[in-house]
């Protein structure tokens, strides 16, 4: 197994932080690390601790090098949060060759004239997805290369975020000893992973439900249309349940994954569980039905304010259904209170790998497939092996740019 086929994605979440190591052999991914750490630091997906949050990455880091046996020195970073916008632009160029064949100069040119947009101070760009190409005012050009034109046009969506927050983010990546080879917006990583082509196309939304927030992608026309957080997740069902059985947040975490039903109808009042109370040394029985009723409401809640969400940002009446995603939608009856919340077609998407078959692994799974198809070069761009080597600078020169482009007319357009 050679060095230069690793790619490894870092998922910081609210509640873990995640490492992935993934093995590209003949164009296929293997998994073959995996490693987690209780996440501290994080507040509702936002850094608000420096220190504690880079211990937390050396620990995920750490349990995956220990699995696997190597070192981990480069990895994919992921962002999300509600600082995340998207904003559409315009790029045009003259063709600059003699012969008026578009070459590959060209397109990068052009796609530096699309990111030529006024944004506010705190704000820079995180990444661009290029629509559709126009060769002499024809539309619907997937890769304009060897086309004969003299003006090149491209209509691109353009990703921003606060200086703050991607500064912060690579700064604990960096103080735990770690290379970022590039950042990868989480939604397009888990639509790489959760959504089929036919999914993007007609109208998606996907709800990525993890312990601290809720992050929104409405996929159209197969591309990335909107993004959107809410502050809400699985976190709030436990502090619900500490209130209900009144007991430590630790306890009320364990009861939730071990007895969690999201519907009273699928509970089960002769399954029953012992609870130590807070201010007592007695414990308290209570059945999976009572745990129901207190978990049913939140999840309610958190459905609802999903479709209010679409409602608002103008995509309710467009969409073919939702997909679900993240950790808290692997509880037990989740998905039919979703159908029944959302009034739509609803499915849970799970990774399709070994080792990692839980849909809070859909992210980093995703972050993994996405740099395999769009970032990565020919050249060796993956983390080394031993912790001395250089990394490679194969995802910042002109041919990985051009092969990312390359390759995203076929997904997004």
């Amino acid at each position: 197994m050679s060095s230069n086929d690793l790619i490894v994605s870092l998922d910081i979440g609210t509640s873990k932080v995640r490492v992935i190591i993934g093995e590209i052999s003949n164009g296929a991914i293997n998994i073959i690390g995996v490693g987690s750490a209780d996440s501290e630091g994080i507040r509702k997906g936002a850094i608000v601790d420096i220190d504690q949050t880079v211990q937390s990455i050396r620990n995920a880091v750490d349990h995956a090098e220990r699995m696997v046996g190597i070192t981990i020195g480069e990895v994919y970073v992921g962002i999300a949060g509600n600082h995340i916008a998207l904003q559409s632009n315009h790029g045009v160029v003259a063709v600059s060759n003699e012969d008026r064949e578009i070459g590959e100069e060209d397109i990068e040119r052009v796609l530096q004239a699309a990111k030529v947009v006024a944004l506010p101070p705190e704000r820079e760009i995180i990444g661009l997805l290029p629509k559709q190409f126009l060769v002499d005012g024809l539309a619907g050009i997937q890769d304009p290369r060897g086309m004969i034109g003299v003006r090149l046009e491209v209509e691109c969506t353009i990703i921003t975020g606060t200086k703050a927050a991607v500064h912060n983010l690579m700064r604990c990546v960096e103080k735990a000893g770690l290379r970022i080879a590039g950042i990868v917006l989480m939604s397009l990583a888990s639509g790489m992973m959760a959504l089929t082509k036919d999914e993007k196309m007609m109208g998606t939304v996907l709800a990525d439900i993890g312990a601290g927030a809720t992050t929104l992608a409405i996929f159209e026309g197969g591309s990335l249309a909107a993004v959107s957080t809410l502050p809400i997740g699985g976190d709030y069902v436990t502090s619900d349940i500490c209130y209900g059985l009144k007991t430590q947040t630790e306890h009320a975490e364990k009861i939730k994954l071990k007895y969690g039903c999201a519907r009273t109808e699928d509970a089960a009042d002769d399954q029953k569980f012992k609870v130590m109370r807070v201010g007592s040394n007695v414990e308290k029985e209570f059945s999976q039905y009572d745990l129901a009723a207190i978990i049913e409401p939140r999840m309610q809640e958190i459905f609802q304010m999903i479709r209010q969400e679409v409602k608002r940002l103008g995509y309710l009446d467009k969409l073919n259904g939702y997909v679900l995603t993240g950790g808290s939608v692997s509880m037990p009856s989740v998905l039919p209170l979703a159908q029944s919340e959302l009034e739509s077609s609803v499915r849970i998407a799970v990774p399709d790998f070994i080792g990692v078959r839980d849909p809070s692994f859909s992210s980093g799974v995703g972050m993994i497939q996405y740099v395999t198809k769009y970032v990565r070069t020919r050249g060796p761009a993956a983390p080394k092996r031993q912790a001395k080597s250089k990394p490679a600078a194969g995802a910042a020169t002109k041919p990985g740019i051009l092969e990312w482009v390359k390759n995203m007319f076929k997904e997004f357009i």
